[in-house]
């Protein structure tokens, strides 16, 4: 059994997989099946409680304290469907994932041996959440966690993937009692708020009239130029549907929060395996490791001066196979807080061209000695993915940052 982290994948050797999603509040769980654009081809590829069978994709409701089920079929889904996104939001209304860690349990549907589990990290203020998918590449099947939120409910996934709502002919009846006939098959699960009708326009514009929401947290790739990243943002370092696997370089820099006051960073890169376990940690005292596939430029003792104050190059293309996660972190070893501290950035760039891809700027500090900056995982498929994260640690030196980097990944 694999513990997944956000946008990790791995193979699936069974033709039909079970994904179970729990929590220990009752959540409504859907499959969602996607063609290549990343839509539905209609609501029948909408597979909820009250409508719980698609083509190769079913719903299975959990006994009390269970939760619900959605099993694909692989080798019954439509070729011209690439992916099945597994949903899970939250059937009390106006309650949020804040404190709440729903799990998905992938397994095999008829062995019932558990093949990996993702518990999404850090939830907040989302009310709806796309805990995995299963999707189709290069004739194979894989899954992979996602934990993408949504601040607005169902609706957010159902306008993000073209789910729409045929709006009642009547007025909504007064409420009913609990005891009422579910809604008809047609009708989205409960807790369901569609966007509201676009009058006079014509049926077919009425998706593209509606703009999808953005998601609380979300990936996207290079193609559009630069990106700046918000805390637990992630993105896929890939552009023109080609992983970017030449020479990177992660700027890291910060300035001091007081004027005249000298400030003493060390950024550091911690390598790891699919293990999480460490293989090695690049950092002032140590300026190159994997055969030089990592190297770092040296110390700044001041934190004074325009640019990064310390970078680390990572020859993508040249790391060992074993590597498959990095995490980039700062430390102060002259004890520092980070309350000390202002400005404090990565940013991630073509370490040939100079051109920056990624950036992402802290916009909080904790009276604390070490901070992880981000993350870069490598996907199965070869591209590596770059997740901001801003997590502040008790740590005066990289070594004491191996663990919780560790259990971050």
């Amino acid at each position: 059994m694999t513990a997944m982290t956000p946008g990790s994948n791995l193979p699936l050797s069974v033709a039909r997989v079970a994904v179970d999603v729990t929590a220990p509040v009752r959540l409504d769980v859907s499959g969602l099946l996607l063609t290549a654009n990343g839509k539905v081809r209609s609501d029948d590829d909408f597979v909820f409680y009250n409508q719980p069978t698609g083509p190769g994709v079913t719903h299975r409701a959990g006994a009390a304290g269970a939760g619900d089920t959605i099993t694909v079929d692989t080798a019954a889904v439509p070729a011209d469907i690439e992916k099945i996104v597994v949903t899970a939001s939250l059937d009390a209304p106006g309650a949020t994932f804040s404190g709440t860690e729903p799990t998905a349990t992938v397994r095999g549907a008829d062995d019932g041996a558990v093949i990996a589990t993702f518990t999404p990290p850090r939830l907040g203020n989302e009310t709806a959440l796309v805990t995995v998918e299963v999707y189709r590449r290069n004739g194979a099947w894989k899954v992979r966690a996602v934990g993408q939120g949504y601040a607005n409910g169902l609706a957010g996934i159902a306008t993000d993937f073209g789910v729409t709502v045929e709006e009642p002919a009547a007025p909504a009846a007064p409420t009913a009692p609990a005891t009422q006939t579910p809604p008809p098959p047609s009708g989205p699960p409960a807790g369901f708020q569609p966007p509201p009708p676009m009058p006079s326009a014509p049926p077919a514009a009425a998706p593209a009239a509606a703009a999808a929401p953005a998601p609380a947290t979300g990936k996207i790739n290079l193609d559009k130029g630069r990106v700046s990243l918000q805390k637990n943002q992630t993105v896929s370092l890939v552009k023109g549907g080609r992983p970017v696997l030449s020479s990177v370089r992660m700027g890291l820099g910060w300035e001091p929060a007081f004027r005249g006051k000298d400030i003493d960073l060390d950024a550091s890169v911690i390598a790891f395996g699919v293990d999480r376990k460490k293989i090695d940690a690049c950092f002032f005292g140590k300026l190159a490791i994997l055969n030089g596939a990592i190297q770092h430029s040296g110390d700044n003792l001041t934190g004074e001066g325009g640019g990064d104050d310390e970078s680390i190059t990572v020859h993508l293309g040249g790391l060992p196979s074993e590597v498959t996660g990095l995490v980039f972190t700062v430390n102060s070893f002259s004890g520092q807080k980070f309350t000390d501290v202002a400005k404090a950035y990565c940013r991630l760039l073509d370490a040939q061209s100079g051109e920056e891809l990624v950036r992402f700027d802290l916009t909080h500090a904790e009276p604390r000695t070490g901070v992880m900056m981000a993350k870069m995982i490598k996907q199965f498929s070869g591209e590596w993915e770059m997740t901001a994260m801003g997590e502040y640690v008790d740590s005066r030196t990289v070594r004491g940052m191996a663990k919780p980097a560790g259990k971050a990944l």
